[in-house]
């Protein structure tokens, strides 16, 4: 049985908003990946991994920060639940606030980690604030994906993302599939951002390699770009 096909929006719009969504996802866990010892912002569940190769490697480099990783994003998401439920009660649209949000946090990064430097243990207390405070930014997003842009791809974990591209090139290119159009509508949403995150990660990787956090304006450019294009009413 294949998946549902996703709601209707503009697709102009939806590709606009994943493609820097998903842009600021992979930048950003990159630039956490090679700063702050192997922590993840986006995909903190990966940190659990990371800290298994740790202990089997006799090690405890970044594991106290990955540990408190989980709790940090969880607060942050059950909060961020509650500032949608409050911003709506008072008939206001939720997506421009909590991008602001997200782009606050992310200026707080930056100047985190830029007071952390240099950076000799990912578990020194600057280190670790800076880190969580990009997983804050990061619970945020994968928050709003799943209350405001549930009608849009995901942009942070790109599992989901890759297995869908993958089963609807196979349905589409398979003699005889029955929903065509619902595959190539799932093909056109999810593919711009599983690639967008992937060039994300790339120019990360590149930009702290050239400009240490400062890098971490590209990401909040995206983000300001958003802000400044999102109507303060509820998205469609």
């Amino acid at each position: 049985m294949s998946a549902p096909a996703l709601p209707t929006v503009p697709v102009g719009r939806a590709l606009l908003v994943n493609g820097l969504l998903a842009f600021v996802a992979g930048y950003v866990d990159v630039v956490g990946f090679v700063a702050l010892s192997g922590l993840f912002t986006a995909h903190v569940t990966g940190n659990f991994v990371l800290i298994g190769a740790e202990i089997a490697a006799l090690s405890t480099q970044g594991v106290v920060g990955k540990l408190l990783a989980l709790p940090v994003f969880v607060v942050v998401v059950a909060a961020t639940r509650l500032a949608v439920l409050h911003l709506e009660h008072r008939g206001r649209g939720p997506l421009r606030p909590l991008l602001g949000a997200e782009l606050l946090l992310l200026g707080l990064f930056l100047a985190a980690g830029l007071a952390a430097r240099p950076i000799v243990s990912a578990d020194s207390p600057p280190a670790m604030l800076a880190g969580l405070l990009g997983v804050a930014a990061m619970a945020i997003q994968n928050a709003k994906a799943r209350l405001i842009l549930a009608n849009h791809a995901p942009t942070t974990i790109m599992t989901g993302n890759t297995t869908q591209v993958v089963i609807d090139l196979v349905d589409l290119l398979r003699p005889g599939t029955i929903d065509r159009e619902a595959s190539r509508t799932r093909l056109v949403r999810m593919a711009p951002a599983l690639l967008i995150f992937a060039a994300g990660a790339l120019l990360g990787a590149l930009g702290f390699a050239a400009a240490s956090f400062w890098c971490l304006l590209a990401p909040m450019a995206a983000l300001g770009v958003l802000v400044l294009g999102t109507p303060d009413a509820r998205p469609a």
